[in-house]
């Protein structure tokens, strides 16, 4: 098992002692396949999202080895076009079960890849995996809309499905940053990919009615905030609006409206959010409530229905951990993390020419 001295710098007190954070990390790299692939669980489905979250979490571990092969195996598993299917049985390449190829699991990796080079200052790592940023970041860039917005998929057959949503545009925002800071850094500017993200955290901030109602669903609600396109004043009304709505004390965060489901990755990035605006208390808070979907062995439940006082569903996700470690990094300072979720040192993109 990880050893609890690798894992000091994810303690926070009411949340995870060393050896708690330990038996977490063991977990995720339990289910980890020997070639890299992170499934949600053995047996269930890989997608290309949650694979990297949970790389991410290890990074912020310190398990760098492991984390460099999950990014290593979207690297081999690319698809000609840039992208990756929606989902892969058991993280078995040569098996996927959705081949669809949606717009946020592709435009992640460059998130991935730019925390892991901040972690460890690999370079050949970065020079490795470049290749494959780029061509994932140009995927996504061919679904951006007139408005800015970034249509959800490709279908297996190739057609676009222009459908925007606000949870993955913001997601997007995020990694599109984060491909212009690993730009920025192998000095090969890209001119193109400034103003893709200009217009994109326009849209996302002035211009709802650009993406699908989906406001039901709790990530809609924060994930502005998490991408890093809004922060600030209107970051706290948006906060303050709904929190009411989302927020059941003592539980963590419900998925979706009316529903009385509280789910352990919204809780965690819902706290990840909350830090990332300077409401570190609020989001310590958030931690401590979802403790209650913690299992013995450090792994998390997906979540939990209230009125009926059950475990649902019955599954334990690298992802849901994966999360849980990260808002914890941010919380305790982890460099790597407070700069792909904190944004400040990310690059903003060019504003855009229109409305």
């Amino acid at each position: 098992m990880t050893s609890p001295g690798r894992t000091e710098r994810l303690v926070l007190p009411g949340v995870l002692t060393a050896e708690q954070a330990a038996r977490t990390v063991a977990g995720i790299l339990a289910t980890q396949r020997t070639d890299g692939a992170i499934p949600w669980f053995r047996g269930h489905h890989l997608d290309p999202w949650d694979h990297t979250e949970a790389a991410m979490a290890l990074d912020a571990a310190g398990e760098h080895e492991r984390a460099e092969a999950a990014y290593d195996w979207l690297a081999r598993h690319q698809n000609p076009d840039g992208s990756w299917y929606a989902a892969y049985a058991d993280g078995d390449a040569k098996a996927p079960t959705d081949r669809g190829r949606e717009t946020n699991f592709c435009a992640y990796l460059a998130v991935g890849v730019w925390h892991h080079f901040l972690s460890t200052g690999d370079e050949t790592f970065l020079d490795r995996m470049w290749p494959a940023v780029q061509a994932a970041t140009e995927y996504v860039l061919e679904l951006q809309q007139p408005g800015g917005e970034i249509g959800w998929k490709r279908e297996d057959d190739g057609t676009p499905v222009n459908d925007a949503l606000l949870t993955g545009s913001s997601s997007i925002y995020q990694a599109l940053r984060c491909a212009l800071a690993l730009a920025e850094q192998r000095e090969e500017p890209q001119p193109d990919w400034e103003l893709a993200v200009g217009r994109l955290g326009h849209a996302i901030r002035s211009h709802p009615e650009r993406f699908l109602d989906k406001s039901r669903y709790s990530m809609d609600w924060y994930y502005p905030i998490l991408g890093g396109a809004v922060r600030g004043a209107q970051a706290r009304e948006r906060i303050d609006a709904d929190w009411e709505q989302f927020v059941v004390p003592g539980l963590g965060v419900r998925c979706v409206l009316p529903n009385p489901w509280v789910t352990g990755g919204e809780s965690a990035e819902l706290a990840l959010a909350l830090w990332a605006m300077g409401e570190s208390e609020r989001a310590v808070q958030i931690l401590k409530w979802m403790q209650h979907l913690r299992a013995e062995d450090g792994m998390y439940w997906t979540g939990y229905v209230f009125d009926d006082d059950a475990i649902w569903p019955q599954e334990r996700t690298s992802w849901t951990a994966g999360s849980l470690l990260l808002a914890v990094a941010a919380l305790g300072g982890d460099e790597a993390t407070t700069t792909v979720f904190g944004g400040e040192h990310l690059p903003t993109g060019l504003p855009p020419d229109c409305c």
